[in-house]
């Protein structure tokens, strides 16, 4: 039995504490705020109450595996996973809407045709059969196994498949997500709805990989779910008691300022209050730069390995109290569509980054009783990729986000025609909440995992150069995403308990 320091109690940490403990170490958990669940927050008022991070869960299989291996009790009985049905509603800037079925393919072709005209629903179900077989090709490598030493193999195959071209009797390999749009979807509707998965993990489509059509891959063959009496808060709440049931000891409003190491092993952590917490292990659930700073004086990564990725998009969130209560048939989810998808994008990662004034707004509207005061009152959530913070924010850049504030909820009356009327309150969360709640110097976002694109897009290993330091959550191998927290979980655990011989789940 080993002691083990768990630095941060994020939900990829957490999901490393509770296998560790299942294994027979004593663990720690030590997180610098006063809660658990790193992005998963909650925000109440007046009765009120949202998800401040995602507010949506795809690919719960990993999560139900965390609850089999750490518990008898199986995640439905701590939570009420449900389907939400459709899946999501598309508003496009043509004024076209399609509302999406949850996992059902016949069902998602079917409303294409009728929406968006013959065909459609055709060539997204040649799309997804392609993008099914690159997640076969990838699901091991960038979820269940630790990263290949031979990582290179990864950065330069694109495993998104070739297309044949009939008339020209060869084939075509797209680079990009948004080749694969404009030369297998060829339908700027159809190209929008696809690009919206990558845009919401703050990817350009422009750039991001073909291989990036696992996004929606995920969302069409394995649904998405929400956790109904509170949102997906309550996820991290029973991660939480599974690992207290466990008993992982959490200590809040505990920073950790240093790790310290003996011999280039990993011997304890420092903690602000003062004293050195000794540990044999030490699993690190911070950014990149946090790393570095606990490490100061050690080698982490070493050359030929994965470089730590930094930075990226983030995400500004406006939280609505409505008077009124939801309406029957609502869509739990609803994407409007930038009018301009190319200005965006250029704006969000061009050389100047900037906002643009009506961006591509996600609307949440979960039926939920246990978000609002009464049934005559509706709790809405509002999203929109923004750039990072560039450096502490300074008062014109807190009045800009305000703004923009502003420019989501004009756009979100194409979902809630009669939002302003309904109005009570609304609370802006910024890049630099995110920051706050996370650690993340400049409030960026993680994004998944995607092989090809020259490496640029995989996330460090989990394992270091410091013997017995493991690095856990989003900005680790297999990269941001609840699902890929989980993931990055359980492949610490089995790096600690069975060594590098770890293969990753059978």
């Amino acid at each position: 039995m080993a002691r083990i320091a768990v630095i941060g109690a994020g939900m990829g940490a957490m999901a490393a504490a509770a296998r560790l403990a299942v294994a027979g170490h004593r663990v720690a958990v030590y997180e610098r705020t006063t809660t658990y669940g790193g992005a998963l927050r909650r925000f109440e008022r007046d009765g009120f109450s949202f998800d401040t991070g995602p507010g949506l869960l795809p690919l719960p299989a990993v999560w139900r595996d965390l609850f089999v291996k750490t518990g008898k009790e199986p995640l439905e009985d701590c939570v009420e996973l449900v389907q939400v049905d459709p899946s999501a509603r598309h508003v496009f800037a043509d004024g076209t809407e399609v509302a999406l079925p949850n996992a059902s393919r016949a069902g998602v072709l079917a409303a294409l045709d009728a929406s968006l005209g013959p065909d459609a629903g055709r060539r997204w179900g040649d799309f997804l059969v392609r993008a099914r077989e690159t997640w076969d090709r990838t699901r091991r490598p960038l979820l269940e196994e630790p990263l290949w030493p031979n990582w290179e193999v990864l950065a330069e195959r694109e495993p998104y498949p070739a297309v044949p071209h009939k008339r020209l009797l060869r084939t075509r390999r797209a680079g990009t997500l948004a080749e694969v749009g404009a030369w297998e979807l060829r339908d700027t509707r159809l190209a929008a709805l696809l690009e919206s998965h990558a845009l919401a993990h703050g990817l350009d489509p422009r750039t991001a990989p073909a291989n990036a059509a696992v996004l929606p891959y995920m969302e069409y063959a394995f649904g998405m779910w929400y956790v109904r009496g509170g949102g997906l808060r309550e996820l991290a709440r029973a991660v939480y008691e599974r690992c207290l049931a466990r008993r992982v000891e959490f200590r809040f409003g505990a920073e950790v300022t240093g790790i310290v190491a003996k011999d280039g092993r990993v011997a304890g952590v420092e903690l602000a209050e003062g004293g050195v917490a000794e540990a044999e292990f030490v699993v690190a659930g911070v950014a990149p730069g946090v790393l570095d700073r606990l490490c100061a004086g050690s080698t982490v990564r070493g050359d030929g390995e994965v470089p730590a990725r930094r930075g990226g998009a983030s995400r500004l969130t406006v939280l609505l109290a409505l008077r009124g209560g939801r309406p029957q048939g609502a869509a739990h989810r609803t994407v409007v569509h930038a009018q301009d998808r190319e200005a965006e994008l250029e704006g969000l990662f061009g050389a100047a980054p900037a906002m643009a004034a009506r961006p591509t707004v996600t609307v949440m509207r979960p039926d939920d009783p246990g978000l609002v005061p009464d049934p005559d009152h509706e709790a809405v959530t509002l999203t929109a990729v923004v750039p990072a913070l560039g450096g502490e924010p300074d008062r014109a850049a807190s009045e800009a986000l305000a703004r923009h504030a502003e420019h989501l909820i004009g756009v979100a009356e194409r979902a809630v025609p009669d939002l302003r009327d309904r109005l009570l309150w609304h609370e802006v969360r910024t890049p630099a909440d995110i920051a706050s709640a996370t650690g993340v110097t400049d409030g960026a976002v993680p994004v998944p995992a995607l092989a090809g694109a020259g490496g640029r897009l995989l996330h460090a290993a989990n394992s270091t150069r410091v013997e017995g330091l493991f690095t856990v959550g989003g900005w680790s191998h297999p990269g941001g995403g609840l699902p890929h927290a989980g993931m990055s979980g359980a492949l610490v655990a089995g790096l600690v308990v069975e060594g590098p011989e770890f293969r990753g789940s059978q």
